[in-house]
């Protein structure tokens, strides 16, 4: 399964990342808004942000919008029914990212600096927001510097499965797809991805297939395979 391997492309939600996109029509949003400074009334925020939601998710799945998916800000004003003043479009913004966001438990952050002891580490990441609340979380933990290279997909609209992120971290890697190595959580975005791709790749978190090289309850296990594997 590492034979031969010199760089993983890491997915990040429900791979290293958990807790992340707690939307829904009970959610409040205004609380976070309000603490950024959001001006607009509590349930306008509300419906602003849920609807933008359901503007994206409708999409996601569609193979129509794999290479041009909507910006966060585009589905903000496509479905939104007021016009939204500028500024209050990027607390909105700000918010979204926020409830899009998840938490990284430290077990993962040694996790990874572990797996890039043995090899080159990448992302390829899918999120609606722009990106760069996740950077921010990355500098704060010390792993940015981690990876080589990055595809997120609110930077270029183009989502998995399409094979296209994945070759495009792999370019900026200068490596062959037979020394890389995808690894996350989802049959139908990475696994998929990837296959198209013609990178082989690991499945954690619990779904299985028999196209995957290798398949693990967590990224941790198999961080710890790796390392008993080259001990």
């Amino acid at each position: 399964m590492f034979k031969g391997k010199e760089a993983i492309l890491l997915d990040m939600n429900s791979t290293f990342m958990f807790g992340e996109d707690r939307f829904g029509d009970n959610e409040d949003y205004s609380e976070y808004y309000r603490s950024i400074g959001g001006g607009l009334p509590n349930d306008v925020v509300n419906r602003i942000i849920n609807s933008a939601y359901d503007y994206l998710a409708v999409r996601y799945p569609s193979e129509d919008y794999r290479h041009s998916f909507p910006s966060l800000r585009t589905a903000i004003e496509e479905s939104s029914e007021m016009s939204i003043p500028s500024n209050e479009k990027e607390k909105v913004i700000q918010t979204f990212a926020y409830y899009e966001h998840g938490y990284i438990p430290q077990s993962y952050v040694q996790a990874l600096i572990a797996l890039k002891r043995r090899f080159k580490l990448a992302l390829v990441i899918d999120i609606w927001a722009p990106k760069q609340m996740w950077v921010d979380t990355f500098e704060r933990l010390g792993i940015w510097t981690l990876f080589s290279a990055y595809s997120f997909s609110s930077d270029h609209g183009m989502v998995k499965p399409s094979p296209k992120p994945f070759e495009m971290v792999v370019n900026k890697l200068g490596l062959p797809k037979k020394k890389c190595l995808v690894v996350g959580d989802s049959v139908r975005r990475d696994l998929g991805g990837s296959l198209k791709a013609s990178i082989d790749c690991v499945l954690v978190g619990g779904e299985q297939s028999d196209l995957a090289v290798g398949e693990f309850r967590t990224l941790l296990e198999f961080q710890e395979n790796v390392s008993s594997s080259i001990s």
